[in-house]
């Protein structure tokens, strides 16, 4: 059996990636491109800005680089609203380029095709290194374990991680517990999981939840804010 990754369509025409070996991808079916926008930037990226527009450079950890979606959806978000982010992103087993050079989300919205430079740049550029993509968006990428990151403050978690009973080591408290840690006051995190005992975590960490509806094809995801 083949067991290397192999670029699947979902709902809304935009690429993800399948990984036989767990059997999970790493988007939902429903729609990769949608869910992007749902959970990181509308409920995560647009929610915190519009409670702390006075507080930039905006800072965002990302645990999960996988496919480059949400880093390049944020940056043209930080372009189109002229806000600056320092972007942290970590992945231990990144893409080859046979994968993510053919992936389709410059193509699904006609409006921002001519970002496809910066999304081929955001791949290309070397691991753990640090580097100005544009004029408001500054990337550091590092090919590392959440486990052996060494964590900034940070105002917007995206928690990417495989779902828990595929990669239940990243969503047990102890590393939780680290993403919180390094967390500023006033910085929320968004995850599309809503596993209760992820919630629980959470909330014994001090984190209060909201109640959010999930991207399409599902009914909730988690939000959580640091509220002192």
């Amino acid at each position: 059996m083949n067991k290397d990754p192999k670029i699947i369509v979902t709902d809304d025409g935009s690429h993800s990636v399948y990984l036989p070996e767990i059997n999970e991808s790493y988007h939902s079916s429903h729609g990769a491109y949608r869910e992007a926008i749902h959970i990181f930037l509308l409920y995560g990226l647009e929610a915190w800005y519009a409670r702390n527009r006075d507080k930039l450079p905006l800072r965002i950890f990302e645990v999960g680089f996988g496919t480059g979606l949400n880093a390049w959806l944020t940056l043209i978000w930080a372009e189109q609203n002229n806000v600056p982010i320092l972007y942290h992103t970590i992945e231990p087993f990144p893409l080859e380029k046979e994968i993510y050079s053919q992936l389709n989300y410059t193509q699904i919205d006609e409006t921002l095709t001519h970002y496809n430079n910066q999304f081929q740049r955001l791949h290309n550029m070397d691991w753990d290194s640090g580097k100005p993509m544009t004029d408001y968006f500054n990337i550091k990428k590092e090919q590392v374990k959440l486990e052996d990151v060494i964590m900034y403050g940070t105002d917007i978690v995206y928690f990417d991680a495989f779902s828990p009973k595929k990669q239940p080591e990243v969503w047990e408290k102890e590393l939780l517990a680290k993403v919180v840690g390094a967390m500023n006051p006033n910085a929320v995190f968004v995850t599309y999981c809503a596993a209760a005992k992820v919630k629980k975590y959470l909330q014994d960490l001090g984190l209060t939840l909201d109640v959010v509806p999930g991207p399409p094809g599902k009914k909730e995801m988690i939000r959580a804010w640091k509220l002192s």
